[in-house]
């Protein structure tokens, strides 16, 4: 019988394109990448202390749990993630974060993570190792992606990611995606103009509105987030060609948007523009807010709720309250005022979706 010829366990390593289909390089050559890199026989308890103050020399710009591409000098690199660095409540890396980057025999490795500035985050599951799921951090504009239609336009989600950008620190714009695909818009639209927020109506498909979003993030680093299939991957297509992401259509037994983005990522769009997408969500929650604080999250009802002739109002059944009079003159719009009794409802019931409340930074 003929013998089957066995490889050789010492066969050279194949070292992919890391430039192309980054999310299944980081999946499928993890392992063999690791073992094609340099050994560090030293425990982390036998190597010398991270510097505790350091100038950032890198960016990141995407993340696994070992490795990191990073920005530095103007060349995309990658590097390990030393493992010193530890998680604590929060995550540890993600785009946009500003990073120490050293060489040990030839190998870049990420040795320190700045303080963030801002961030987006959300709560992270139940059985994650953190409290705080951060999708991007030190942001200057947080985009919220919406469809005008395939998939519906839900403007409780845009309140959730209003309560969001205010807790992290960042300006937050409304990006309406598809108008060509309705011959109104949406009612709820106006009231997020009447809040002082910058709202942008575009369609991805014939390039109206596009340029003047474009003017507004010019030089600044903004997030896309949104519903899965309300057209991130496509904006950011159409903002730039030359990267050529891939795209899904909107299923149309669910009307649900299907994953395209499945992992962070940064983007430089030239003239200092730089955008992270992330992966589309079903439902947002809200990192460590109580029931009590999410009136202060709504301007209106804030203000009308000084009126109230209780200190703690919940706005749902006393007497004498600021904000149901509020109701009543106009001054507190029914549909804001649906979404709040919607998200205090969601954070006192026992499927509470903003456990990270309950957690200590």
């Amino acid at each position: 019988m003929k013998k089957k010829k066995l490889k050789s366990k010492n066969q050279p390593v194949r070292t992919r394109n890391w430039e192309e289909n980054h999310e299944h390089s980081f999946t499928h050559d993890r392992a063999r990448h690791r073992r094609a890199q340099p050994v560090r026989s030293e425990t982390a308890e036998d190597l010398d202390p991270l510097p505790s103050v350091f100038e950032p020399n890198g960016e990141v710009f995407s993340h696994s749990k070992k490795w990191a591409f990073v920005l530095k000098d103007g060349a995309e690199i990658l590097c390990i993630i030393d493992e010193r660095l530890k998680e604590q409540n929060a995550t540890l890396l993600v785009p946009g974060d500003r990073v120490l980057v050293e060489y040990e025999e030839g190998q870049a490795i990420v040795r320190g993570v700045a303080p963030r500035l801002t961030r987006l985050s959300r709560p992270a599951g139940d059985h994650a190792r953190v409290g705080e799921q951060i999708f991007a951090a030190n942001l200057d504009v947080l985009l919220i992606v919406a469809a005008a239609k395939n998939p519906i336009f839900r403007p409780g989600l845009v309140d959730r990611y209003l309560i969001a950008a205010e807790q992290g620190g960042v300006d937050a714009v409304l990006c309406l995606n598809k108008i060509d695909l309705v011959e109104e818009m949406p009612e709820d639209l106006q009231l997020y103009r009447d809040l002082g927020m910058p709202v942008f109506p575009i369609s991805c498909k014939t390039g109206a509105g596009i340029d003047p979003l474009l003017a507004h993030i010019r030089g600044k680093l903004c997030v896309l987030s949104g519903h899965s299939g309300v057209g991130k991957s496509t904006l950011l297509n159409r903002l730039d060609p030359d990267l050529d992401l891939d795209t899904q259509e909107v299923s149309q037994s669910t009307q649900r948007g299907r994953h395209t983005t499945t992992a962070s990522r940064l983007y430089q769009l030239g003239g200092g523009t730089r955008i992270i997408d992330t992966p589309g969500i079903r439902a947002l929650g809200l990192w460590r807010v109580d029931p009590e604080e999410v009136a202060f999250y709504f301007p209106e009802l804030a203000a009308a709720a000084a009126n109230c002739h209780f200190r703690n109002c919940t706005h749902t059944h006393e007497p004498d309250c600021g904000v149901k009079a509020g109701l009543d003159d106009g001054t507190v719009l029914p549909q804001r005022y649906a979404s709040y009794l919607r998200i205090r409802a969601s954070l006192e019931s026992d499927e509470n979706i903003t456990p990270g409340r309950m957690f200590a930074l």
